[in-house]
């Protein structure tokens, strides 16, 4: 499986310096000070506990199975116009489970839709009734299944993302919706320099399964929740190894997954991180881990 990943990653550089063009990673998965005290005063109060899981005689797994359904929307039948080949979204999945080996979560592909239709490959977007018309249309598998829609954010709310996703408290008021967006060149193989070894996709799985941005909150704000990921003035851009942009203990998180950092920078989840998203996935997904 290694040598089969580094194979396609020197694709990916071989195919990336033919289509270069570069842009700053930018995530549209951002929650008001308000939304985000909101939804952690109804985790703090409906948290599922491990010890609550063994008391009631529910087992759960010391590694669980997520089921991924690829959507693949394009433009029209090429590669640049969002039509990406099997040989990508292998790649894909195989920097999936490699970024999260350690957290118990494996991911299974299983399905792949395509659809050549420009308005929704051009316009979704995080607000508006494209978006919401896709995933209506697209969306399979049950409330533990990850659905990833790849599209060109050419238009509209969506233009100069790499993507979004929902978070898992939302799924119970609207599960069509649930699910992850990303820009189809940022895939193993894609066409944005420095964001297109996959990690956009890792990024985005992180705040589907209940992660916040480490900069959430800035210095002075509750931050995302974790106390082993070092609080952040502002979001990493490229890879500034040592910066540090807050006064309290730690070096900015800058190879952490859900930072903004280049793709060839990021290469951890901690431990906190790791154990919010089980407690998030018991809570609300009905993934005991």
């Amino acid at each position: 499986m290694l040598s089969s990943l580094f194979v396609l990653l020197a694709a990916s550089i071989t195919y990336a310096l033919a289509l270069n063009t570069t842009i700053g990673r930018h995530c549209a998965s951002h929650l008001t000070p308000e939304k985000l005290a909101a939804y952690e005063t109804h985790f703090a109060k409906h948290k599922v506990e491990k010890s609550v899981l063994l008391e009631s005689d529910q087992d759960f797994a010391l590694e669980v199975e997520i089921p991924v359904y690829f959507h693949v929307v394009s433009a029209n039948s090429t590669v640049e116009g969002g039509n990406i080949p099997d040989w990508q979204i292998a790649a894909q999945m195989a920097i999936l489970n490699l970024d999260y080996h350690a957290t118990g979560l494996t991911f299974k592909l299983a399905n792949i839709t395509r659809t050549v239709k420009a308005g929704w490959f051009n316009a979704v977007g995080p607000d508006g009734t494209t978006q919401t018309a896709m995933k209506k249309q697209l969306r399979q598998g049950g409330i533990d299944a990850l659905n990833v829609y790849t599209v060109g954010f050419t238009s509209g709310s969506g233009v100069g993302q790499l993507g979004f996703s929902a978070f898992p408290i939302e799924y119970a008021d609207d599960p069509i919706d649930d699910g992850v967006v990303i820009l189809f060149s940022t895939v193993p193989g894609g066409a944005k320099t420095n964001y297109n070894f996959g990690r956009t996709l890792t990024h985005e799985a992180g705040h589907w399964a209940g992660l916040y941005h480490p900069f959430q909150g800035g210095c002075d704000g509750v931050g995302d929740e974790v106390d082993d990921t070092p609080a952040e003035a502002v979001a990493s851009f490229g890879c500034p190894i040592g910066r540090d942009t807050c006064p309290s203990p730690g070096v900015d998180p800058i190879h952490n997954y859900m930072d903004y950092s280049y793709d060839i920078c990021m290469n951890q989840f901690t431990p906190g991180q790791i154990s919010r998203m089980h407690s998030q996935l018991r809570t609300y997904r009905n993934i005991t881990i």
